[in-house]
């Protein structure tokens, strides 16, 4: 049979989104909202990460980080956990930021009692949905699930909390029984289902498939929740949108359990920069989150992060440099300025006679062309020797020794920037 436009044969085992005769489904069966709601999850999720542990006060600043950028949702901890999370939670509700904050819980009623006590006006609870899961951790099976659902939902919608379902290992389920589980999450009173890949088993194609099966049966709130161990959550995250997800599940820098989750700063970037989807978050607040969050973690942000890290507009490559004093878009498509950065020129290796002859003129130290080469080869072999890029200090001692004249006294610290 086909669903949304995909064809669902039978495997061993559930029923499962695949594609017939090798095609892959398309990603646009279902035109992508205008408005795409970020749900940050990096005091919940990504505290999970091995090592991680947010103090309360920490996780007020993260919040702050998170509103000052226009994040509107944040999953502020799990309330079950004990006084010392509720109290935590409840520090973020207090503060009284222009987000809203949730709080997980697993599909028992005590833990949206726990939730309750907290502060927040809005719980996900979350519940198994593949066959594997549930024999694991419900009892009385799918029916089990089922009523869990209805009892649990009914509750915290008496309290007059507003609630997410989720899905957990909603990629391994059978879609069948996913319908059914949204459909008595939503005859319960939920405004919202969480489709999570857990363990990390769809690519692109397949969460497509996933979302648009779904959507095409409800008029709930459908968000992804992406797991990166194959390099795929931001992916997988985009093709979920593009399939028809009105929210997506991320965390800053992409912290979280096992190889993390989709990053924040890349998704936003992403549905912006690819689709001029918006999100209302400011970009430019998103290098000042990632340091917030880096530095609660205690994690290393790497240089080549995208969106965040420190070198991602820097350049040395001679083919790559003349270029961008040409025409920066010749090597650069997403603008620094979107982000509040600018491109930055190393000197090293590969540099080339270009780079070279701008930087010498941004030191105000002249040189001819044979002079210019002379230094570039001098260069090169002290980023050779050095295993890094040449510092200005390093380049004007250079020319000093190359033209024989001693270096002016000003300072040398300006990079070279292209604004």
């Amino acid at each position: 049979m086909r669903v949304a436009g995909v064809e669902v044969r039978k495997q061993e085992g559930p029923r499962m989104i695949a594609a017939a005769n090798g095609t892959k489904p398309s990603l646009l069966n279902t035109a992508p909202p205008r408005q795409v709601v970020l749900n940050d999850t990096t005091m919940r999720d990504g505290e999970q990460a091995p090592g991680v542990a947010f103090t309360a006060t920490e996780k007020v600043a993260i919040a702050r980080a998170l509103a000052r950028a226009g994040v509107p949702e944040v999953e502020a901890g799990t309330p079950a956990m004990g006084q010392d999370e509720i109290s935590a939670i409840r520090a973020i509700v207090d503060a009284g930021l222009p987000l809203t904050p949730i709080a997980w819980c697993r599909m028992r009623q005590e833990d949206v009692d726990a939730a309750i006590a907290s502060g927040v006006s809005m719980v996900n609870v979350s519940i198994p949905t593949s066959d594997l899961q549930i024999a694991a951790k419900v009892r009385g099976g799918r029916d089990g699930a089922l009523e869990m659902v209805k009892r649990v939902v009914g509750y915290a919608r008496e309290q007059g909390l507003a609630i997410a379902v989720g899905g957990e290992d909603s990629s391994r389920a059978d879609v069948d029984f996913l319908i059914e589980v949204i459909a008595t999450a939503k005859a319960a009173g939920a405004r919202r289902f969480r489709i999570a890949d857990t363990l990390s088993v769809l690519d692109p194609d397949t969460t497509a498939a996933l979302i648009a099966a779904l959507r095409a049966t409800t008029d709930l709130e459908l968000e992804f929740h992406g797991h990166d161990d194959l390099g795929l959550a931001t992916a997988n995250t985009l093709a979920a949108v593009k399939a028809g997800a009105t929210h997506v599940s991320v965390t800053v820098i992409g912290l979280g359990e096992r190889a993390g989750n989709a990053p924040l700063e890349e998704v936003a970037v992403a549905l912006k920069q690819l689709y001029n989807l918006e999100t209302g978050v400011v970009l430019a607040e998103l290098g000042n989150i990632a340091a917030v969050v880096a530095a609660a973690a205690a994690r290393f942000i790497p240089v080549n992060k995208a969106i965040v890290g420190e070198d991602i507009f820097t350049h040395e490559s001679g083919i790559h440099v003349d270029g961008l004093l040409k025409d920066q878009r010749t090597y650069q498509g997403l603008d620094p300025r979107l982000l509040g950065r600018t491109n930055r020129i190393v000197i090293g290796k590969h540099s080339g006679l270009s780079a070279i002859t701008s930087l010498l003129s941004d030191l105000r130290l002249p040189a001819n062309s044979e002079e210019a080469r002379l230094i570039l080869a001098r260069v090169r072999e002290y980023a050779i020797a050095t295993k890094g890029p040449v510092a200005n200090e390093a380049v004007a001692a250079i020319w000093s020794e190359v033209l024989g004249q001693q270096v002016p006294q000003y300072e040398l610290l300006r990079p070279c920037l292209i604004s």
